[in-house]
């Protein structure tokens, strides 16, 4: 369950094996924009969340799957009334979710990113993206020395700056001024860990945002090289912040759910990327759900 979209994944899954979907189904949530100005998830977004789970539910019984792995992310972790969520959400569906820390949801991607690329790579960092929150960690091993977390999700910074279509210019320029400021003592303590051998974005919005600036579609699968330079994140900011949602969800790459908030997902990213020292990514087609079966299928070998 995350800040975006909810997303079940069924997965044959063995000790030493590539986990392989065999069915794949999501649907659009966008939790993190029904939070109220008190920060309660409000009743249409607990109903959607209950709905949305007992949905999954029943799709994981028809498809006979062995073990279900229910977690939610940023927007139900941050929420002031986030039990009395989980509580509801049990009682009218019989699914406890299980709600990952920030710190948890950096180290599960990261995970995910180190089987990915291998021991070769060397010290990896990797961003995330998701609607909530931005995660970044870094480390030798699959275990990252930094993993952290901050409330800088395109989603949710979409939902409490942007008041206009397109934003104003004014505004981006605070909200630059702001992820800086949140950025700051976290990218002090990467940068004292030395430069990474290979930087890594994962998340919707690092793909969308590779799309745009020239990476290989989706369709030409997982196994192509995408990459995202600094220099092509600044030039589509430039080009995308002066478009209307409308008119960004007629680019190639950007979905109709996502379109409105392209726009914050790119600045956290170009200020990510500036604020470590980062002129390009690689974009990873794993990330947290594939790091979540990887320790459910380590755990159970």
């Amino acid at each position: 369950m995350g800040s975006n979209t909810v997303h079940l994944v069924a997965v044959d899954a063995k000790n030493g094996g590539r986990p392989t979907p065999m069915s794949d189904w999501k649907q659009s949530l966008r939790l993190v924009e029904m939070l109220d100005k008190k920060g309660n998830i409000e009743d249409k977004g607990v109903d959607k969340l209950t709905s949305a789970v007992k949905e999954a539910s029943d799709l994981a019984g028809n498809l006979k799957c062995e073990d279900f792995l229910a977690f939610a992310t940023s927007a139900v972790r941050s929420a002031k009334n986030s039990e009395d969520v989980l509580d509801h959400v049990e009682k009218e569906t019989g699914v406890r979710l299980n709600v990952l820390s920030g710190e948890d949801e950096a180290r599960l991607t990261f995970l995910a990113v180190r089987r990915w690329y291998g021991w070769s790579a060397g010290r990896i960092t990797n961003l995330d993206i998701g609607g909530g929150s931005l995660e970044m960690s870094t480390g030798d091993h699959e275990i990252p020395d930094i993993a952290v977390s901050l409330d800088l999700g395109a989603g949710r910074l979409t939902h409490e700056w942007f008041d206009h279509d397109p934003p104003e210019k004014k505004t981006i320029n605070t909200l630059r001024d702001f992820i800086d400021a949140e950025l700051s003592a976290a990218a002090e303590e990467f940068l004292a860990k030395g430069e990474a051998g290979l930087a890594v974005g994962t998340s919707k919005t690092f793909r969308t945002l590779a799309r745009l600036t020239g990476a290989a579609p989706s369709s030409a699968g997982p196994y192509v090289k995408r990459t995202l330079t600094a220099p092509g994140l600044r030039q589509l900011i430039a080009f995308i912040s002066r478009m209307t949602a409308s008119d960004r969800a007629e680019l190639e790459g950007v979905s109709s759910d996502r379109s409105h908030q392209i726009v914050a997902g790119a600045l956290v990213a170009e200020a990510a990327m500036r604020a470590l020292k980062l002129e390009k990514l690689e974009i990873c087609p794993w990330a947290l759900r594939e790091g979540v079966i990887l320790r459910q299928i380590d755990q159970s070998a």
